[in-house]
């Protein structure tokens, strides 16, 4: 018999500092949030970066090892959870949506970091060993200024965030065009954008052409050289990804959950789900293991 699952919809960042940031070492943190190794749902940002430890953990229904020098991040509604074989130790970091809003020019800056796009494998990175010092380095000084000081700097903690963010950028390969054309590329990237913002109403390749300004055709096309798959499939993939995610939210009723992502009613709703995944809606929530 398949034991009950808790979800947390939400998550407290912080008991102090009204909820600007929250950065502890992880061991510690996670004694206290027991109930954080159960799948769960953030609506902040969230990382951590791991200096030791082995087993893995879950992000929108994807596993990953846990490995030293590995850090992963999360988007605001991504659900994930952890299963871990030995002690585990790094620093783990939460900020609310806000937190760089009157200090960035542009307020969805954060968002445009690749790692921050919703995509589970975009958002899991083995730092190299270099990167991994300089990086852990940040997080001390961060660490240092939010938790020992009797007064932090807020603006000097949202810079040692952002230098961690774009040193990472910097140095990360993964998704980056090689012999691809720049043009194509940034079209990819905004698309998924686009996705992100307008799955639940937005169904059609031609909806997002429209947006940005080129053909269905040439929409196809980018999307299957770099991506894999058509545009209609990638939208579709994004809708069923929300979808699990409100599945495993127990007191939500598949009508609910259909509404929620605007489908005309309930049946319509199961038939796309089990055309998609192979399973009713039904059957995905009983079946679903972590």
């Amino acid at each position: 018999m398949k034991k009950h699952i808790p979800i947390l919809e939400s998550c407290t960042l912080s008991d102090s500092n009204k909820n600007q940031i929250l950065i502890e070492k992880f061991a510690p943190y996670l004694k206290k949030n027991t109930n954080m190794v159960f799948p769960h749902r953030h609506n902040f940002y969230h990382l951590v970066i791991f200096t030791q430890g082995s087993g893995y953990h879950t992000i929108d229904f994807q596993k990953f090892p846990v490995t030293a020098g590995q850090i992963y991040f999360m988007a605001p509604g991504q659900v994930h959870g952890w299963h871990f074989d030995d002690e585990v130790d790094g620093f783990v970091v939460n900020f609310d949506k806000g937190y760089y809003e009157s200090f960035l020019l542009a307020a969805d800056k954060i968002d445009q970091f690749s790692f921050f796009n919703g995509i589970a494998e975009d958002g899991v990175i083995q730092l190299e060993e270099g990167l991994k010092n300089e990086v852990l380095t940040l997080f001390e000084s961060l660490y240092k200024e939010v938790n020992t000081t009797e007064m932090a700097y807020w603006d000097l903690t949202r810079t040692l965030l952002l230098h961690i963010f774009m040193l990472i950028e910097k140095g990360n390969t993964k998704g980056e065009p090689s012999q691809k054309p720049n043009y194509n590329f940034t079209i990819v990237k905004n698309f998924q954008r686009l996705i992100e913002k307008h799955f639940a109403t937005h169904r059609l390749p031609s909806e997002y052409a429209e947006l940005l300004y080129i053909t269905p055709n040439h929409l196809n096309a980018v999307c299957r050289e770099h991506l894999g798959n058509s545009a209609g499939e990638i939208i579709r993939n994004r809708i069923i990804l929300e979808a699990k995610r409100l599945l495993v939210l127990d007191h939500l009723t598949i009508s609910e959950i259909a509404y929620a992502l605007n489908f005309k009613d309930n049946s319509y709703f199961s038939k796309f789900f089990k055309k998609q995944v192979g399973a009713s809606p039904e059957e995905f929530r009983r079946g679903r293991e972590w």
